[in-house]
């Protein structure tokens, strides 16, 4: 079981659960603090019974052949309602259930959705490391918050995105002749490195393999 270093109750209005954000944020290390990786994961959620049942899914990879090696789904109800910037307190609690059921913990989480791209700067990818201790990237497959010029056509270049003057993530083309990824950090990774990492973890399409393999977990 990954321990939590930190903890917060997660049945609050969406005005407290705004308020536990602007808390957590100071703890965020947006610098490179990790050792050596030999097992990725995705990390993603659907839901199920018409919205009232979360399931998440963890699919740790090996590193850097991207060979499955362990997999957890979990199941909890559905227990705070859809707010744009608040995705963590929807589907976190599901997620931590999920990794709790691995046998193999993994060294680096790559989040479906965003990092420090966010209007108080944590979103899942920061909450999420922030509550396993884990290096974490955000992976955005739209762009929430910012602004930007459209990246080059090759793989594997990116332009900043902007958002009230600060850079808060990269907009990513991660494959020729695809829409861009919204990358940005989640916890204890830089930017420039999370990107890096995830062209390491992406092969022939356009997301990389870990979001692809906690996906089809997510969704069934």
């Amino acid at each position: 079981m990954i321990p939590l270093p930190f903890r917060h109750p997660w049945n609050v209005t969406p005005s407290e659960a705004v308020a536990i954000q602007k808390s957590l944020r100071e703890y965020l290390v947006l610098t490179d603090d990790f050792g050596e990786i030999r097992c990725v994961a995705g990390v993603d959620c659907g839901f199920e019974d018409g919205g009232t049942t979360t399931r998440a899914a963890v699919a740790v990879l090996s590193f850097p052949g991207l060979q499955p090696v362990d997999q957890a789904v979990a199941r909890l109800p559905t227990t705070f309602p859809y707010v744009p910037g608040l995705l963590s307190f929807r589907e976190v609690p599901a997620i931590l259930a999920a990794l709790e059921g691995l046998r193999q913990a993994p060294d680096l989480l790559l989040v479906d959705g965003q990092g420090y791209a966010h209007p108080r700067r944590l979103g899942i990818a920061c909450h999420l490391g922030l509550l396993t201790g884990l290096p974490a990237i955000g992976v955005g497959k739209t762009r929430l918050i910012g602004k930007h010029d459209e990246p080059p056509t090759e793989r594997g270049s990116w332009v900043p995105l902007l958002d009230k003057g600060e850079v808060v993530g990269a907009v990513l083309r991660s494959r020729v002749g695809v829409q861009p990824l919204y990358v940005s950090a989640g916890h204890r990774i830089g930017l420039a490195t999370a990107v890096d990492w995830v062209m390491r973890c992406t092969t022939r399409y356009r997301l990389p393999e870990t979001t692809r393999a906690a996906h089809g977990l997510a969704s069934g």
